[in-house]
């Protein structure tokens, strides 16, 4: 890990800032960077190229992200400097109660409810954009697929990435059908390289462009889903109604305070929460000024996560369900009782009791790997960070029009009470978002100006990935890529997971010294894509962008 780190300014990296422009797109695969690119150059708006971005991302990643899936997004309004979060998580079922995935009287093993229809919730992404767009958008709902149906029409490039994981042992890529999708006419499978056509994909755009979201989730592509969900192997209850009666939400953004900075992330159920309240412990932590070489600073990190995973394992949940302290969290005199523990902390953290805070069952909520996050910024100062998932690599495995269904539903607690009765945040019930670690995250002056955004896939590990690379850019001074290429360390309850080969052996002798022993990282990686408003050597104010090389993704300005 040779990165060379600066000190803190002493003086507000701000000072002098003009206002925050684009085009800039941050993106998971080139293709939908150059869509959402190719929408800012016709005018569009931050909005209307993420609308693109999701269409291309579904088609050329769909191990990650798609239209049946859901989604956070952050939007950030250049003229008035308002940030609001919407909430595109999908819903349980009306019939969904919470021995959802309980068979003969206990929980099912975890693969065998992926690939049951029980696990698809009502689809999130495509309302919650359409909402976006309708208060935001610049261009014609109509115009922005056309990126999506040529590419699925002629034929797209298969990455290294959707090749491997189409030659993975995941149990989703081996359902009949992603055999049927992923299998060329010899019988041998798409590799890197090959071109893949979609042409049910391409009829699927063309019908959201025509009929908008209504024509996506009311008309015959709902009723598709809920048919394929009730088919075996356990036949879900989710209903075309349930689909139809889907509601994106828009809620008000979560800000806080951070150095000369405010960050913005959206509130419960994502755990945007959780990355505030690390932020706020981690201005009470001296140590991790010590820089990205210092075992101090590495090891006040992970203990910093403890405490933030062990309350949010423990309080988040849907606030529509249950009563989410987010106040409590982020409450001074109790962050500072929590960051209190840092120093002296040698073992997994317990959860904490925040003011308002009802303690709920230990969680077991098991969140696989399955997600992207992109970043635009249009002429205007307009700007999106959101964070998109169909939950698994291909989400349950099942298709309908050329995308792959969600398994969202396994990101809810299996087991609903503990052995003493007390209910589970994230238990399942009817109607209920489950609980997300997506948390895609704006960042602004203090005037509020947008400064940057940031955001990442990762399963429950996107906290410590997103956090990581705050750290490294707000606090110890790194460039953008820079902080997106430091090692991952995520320290989640009694494991210490790590980009173990990226730390340098005294950093991880000092590390095991002070009880963090690194261990591979079993997570789903980090995809990280960030963006800084920031002032170059030669004075000149522009987007210090970066893309994490673990994935494919590309930061461009132009």
């Amino acid at each position: 890990m040779a990165v060379a780190t600066t000190p803190a300014a002493a003086v507000s990296p701000l000072d002098g800032a003009p206002q925050a422009v684009g085009p800039f797109v941050a993106a998971a695969n080139p293709v939908a960077v150059e869509a959402g690119m190719a929408v800012l150059r016709r005018g569009g708006s931050a909005v209307d190229a993420a609308v693109a971005i999701q269409a291309v991302l579904g088609l050329v990643e769909p191990q990650s992200s798609g239209l049946g899936g859901g989604a956070f997004m952050m939007v950030y309004d250049g003229v008035t400097h308002e940030v609001t979060a919407y909430d595109g998580r999908e819903t349980a079922p009306a019939s969904a109660t919470p021995e959802l995935f309980f068979e003969d009287g206990k929980p099912l093993p975890f693969v065998d409810a992926v690939l049951s229809g029980r696990s698809t919730g009502a689809p999130g992404a495509v309302a919650m954009l359409a909402l976006a767009q309708k208060d935001h958008g610049i261009l014609p709902w109509s115009g922005l697929f056309a990126d999506a149906e040529r590419l699925a029409t002629e034929g797209f490039v298969v990455s290294p990435r959707l090749a491997g994981m189409i030659a993975s042992a995941a149990p989703q890529a081996q359902t009949r059908w992603a055999r049927a999708y992923f299998t060329k006419p010899d019988g041998s499978r798409y590799v890197a390289g090959d071109v893949l056509k979609n042409p049910a994909y391409a009829q699927t755009v063309k019908t959201l462009a025509e009929g908008g979201a209504e024509a996506f989730l009311g008309g015959l592509i709902g009723r598709q889903i809920a048919a394929t969900v009730a088919e075996a192997p356990r036949p879900g209850g989710l209903t075309a109604r349930d689909i139809a009666a889907y509601k994106p939400l828009e809620r008000g953004a979560l800000c806080r305070p951070f150095r000369v900075y405010t960050v913005c992330v959206p509130p419960p159920p994502s755990s945007g929460v959780a990355i505030l309240q690390l932020l706020e412990m981690a201005e009470r932590t001296p140590d991790l000024d010590e820089g990205a070489q210092s075992v101090k600073a590495w090891t006040a990190f992970a203990q910093l996560q403890r405490l933030m995973y062990a309350d949010r394992d423990r309080y988040v949940g849907d606030p529509a369900f249950v009563g989410v302290p987010v106040q409590g969290l982020l409450d001074e005199d109790y962050v500072a009782e929590r960051a209190a523990l840092v120093p002296g902390l040698v073992a997994p953290a317990t959860a904490g009791t925040p003011p308002g805070g009802v303690f709920r069952a230990v969680d077991a909520t098991q969140e696989p790997h399955g997600t992207s996050h992109f970043i635009v910024v249009d002429d205007q100062g307009n700007a999106v960070s959101m964070t998109t998932t169909v939950e698994s690599i291909f989400g349950s495995g099942r298709m309908v029009g050329g995308f792959f269904l969600n398994n969202q539903l396994t990101d809810f607690s299996f087991t609903p009470k503990d052995s003493d009765g007390a209910p589970a945040a994230n238990a399942v019930a009817a109607g209920k978002r489950p609980r997300s670690s997506m948390s895609p995250i704006m960042v602004l002056d203090h005037q509020g100006r947008l400064v940057g955004a940031v955001g990442s896939p990762g399963g429950p590990s996107i906290l410590a990935y997103n956090t990581k690379a705050l750290i490294g850019a707000l606090v110890w001074g790194l460039s953008m890529q820079e902080a997106i290429n430091l090692p991952n360390l995520v320290a989640r309850g009694t494991t210490v997971g790590a980009d173990t080969a990226m730390f340098s052996p005294e950093l991880q002798s000092g590390l095991a010294a002070a009880g963090i022993r690194l261990t591979p990282n079993t997570s789903e990686n980090s995809g990280l894509q960030g963006g800084l408003w920031r002032r170059s050597a030669d004075g000149v104010w522009g987007w210090d962008g970066g893309a994490d090389p673990r994935r494919e993704g590309v930061a461009r300005t132009h």
